[in-house]
């Protein structure tokens, strides 16, 4: 039976695409989305989503139609995840952490080690960055006993993109439930960084940030700081910045806020942009932040037992995966609000299990 799923629910968007096609890799269904991201101007699959779709066919020996620059319709006919050495690139500067977003999923479920290769933009508008993938991401998954290593091997910015990341993957027989419901604050590091452009920039973004938490009340604060030119093999051909800010929370879990640089605003502006939106969540007590969320909820789905997180903020994004998930899999998902603010998410996954 071919399941169907209409891309414009919920947010409209990419987000719809992603997890349809991870879980339908996963499950071995054949799955057709149709009003490909009907709500985004202009519609129907970019680049990076046509690159992320043709990498989750290949792990998982799929068969794939419709991948062309704005078409409004896919289909996939799935078979199972395989192991092996990888390599996709966006051709753009699209989004390698989207790309990894729909792909990772995939990967845990081979049959073993699996070696990848992602290459585009490593640090993009309305994705989340490289850095947060390996900060916030990565430590909430090994929670849930999966086990990846992602390594930056160069940055990639607008508009040529050529960033590389490499990632990998162990085999995982179950996903454990996630609970994260309450924490406190251990130290916020800040993380400033650049390519190709003067290093006063990325000095006053990690000034700011730093003179804003302090004024909030952190006082455990590190700073670090990347400046890379020319000459560095880390650098992008394309010069860019910005700020990540992550909170790291005495029950071994981190949230992450960032801001990316835009060329005509300050680097303060930047700094401060992000400085305000983890005030924002931090201040409603809940551990995981809005775009952990995002990507943890397919996780949450697949696996054994329920999971229960508590977050600063819902977002489209994580109302849209928990809708399409709700679709494609058995997950029971459940939203209650907070009384400090955010939200508490519940989740009696599928179990699924490599075997499944």
């Amino acid at each position: 039976m071919v399941k169907e799923i209409d891309g414009s629910i919920g947010e409209g968007g990419g987000q719809v695409l992603r997890f349809a096609v991870s879980a339908a890799a996963l499950l071995g269904e054949e799955i057709k989305v149709y009003n490909v991201r009907a709500k985004r101007k202009p519609p129907g699959l970019r680049p990076q989503h046509i690159a992320a779709i043709r990498a989750v066919a290949e792990v998982c020996g799929g068969v794939v139609e419709g991948l062309e620059v704005g078409s409004s319709k896919i289909s996939l006919r799935p078979s199972r995840p395989r192991a092996g050495r990888y390599l996709f690139d966006t051709g753009t500067a699209g989004s390698t952490s989207l790309v990894l977003q729909s792909l990772l999923p995939v990967l845990c479920f081979a049959d073993g080690v699996c070696d990848v290769e992602i290459r585009g933009g490593t640090n993009n508008p309305l994705a989340p960055p490289v850095d947060y993938i390996q900060e916030v991401l990565i430590p909430a998954l090994r929670r849930m006993g999966v086990e990846v290593e992602l390594t930056l091997v160069r940055r990639g910015f607008y508009p040529r993109g050529q960033g590389v990341i490499k990632v990998r993957t162990q085999p995982v027989r179950e996903i454990r439930p996630i609970e994260a419901v309450g924490a406190e604050v251990r130290e916020v590091e800040i993380f400033a960084y650049s390519c190709n452009l003067p290093d006063h920039i990325v000095r006053r973004m990690a000034a700011t940030a730093e003179s804003e938490l302090k004024r909030a009340g952190y006082s455990e604060i590190v700073v670090k700081t990347e400046v890379l030119g020319l000459g560095d093999s880390k650098a992008s051909p394309d010069p860019g910045t910005g700020i990540l800010i992550v909170a790291r929370l005495d029950n071994g879990l981190a949230m992450g806020f960032d801001a990316l640089g835009e060329k005509g605003v300050p680097a303060e502006v930047v700094a401060e942009r992000a400085v305000e939106d983890a005030l924002s969540q931090l201040s409603t007590g809940a551990p995981i932040d809005k775009h952990l969320a995002d990507q943890l909820v397919i996780w949450m789905a697949l696996a054994k037992g329920e999971s229960r997180i508590g977050v600063g903020s819902l977002t489209s994004h994580t109302e849209t995966g928990i809708e399409v998930l709700s679709r494609l899999t058995s997950a029971k998902f459940r939203v209650e609000r907070r009384v400090k603010g955010g939200v508490e998410i519940f989740c009696r996954g599928i179990g699924f299990g490599r075997g499944s």
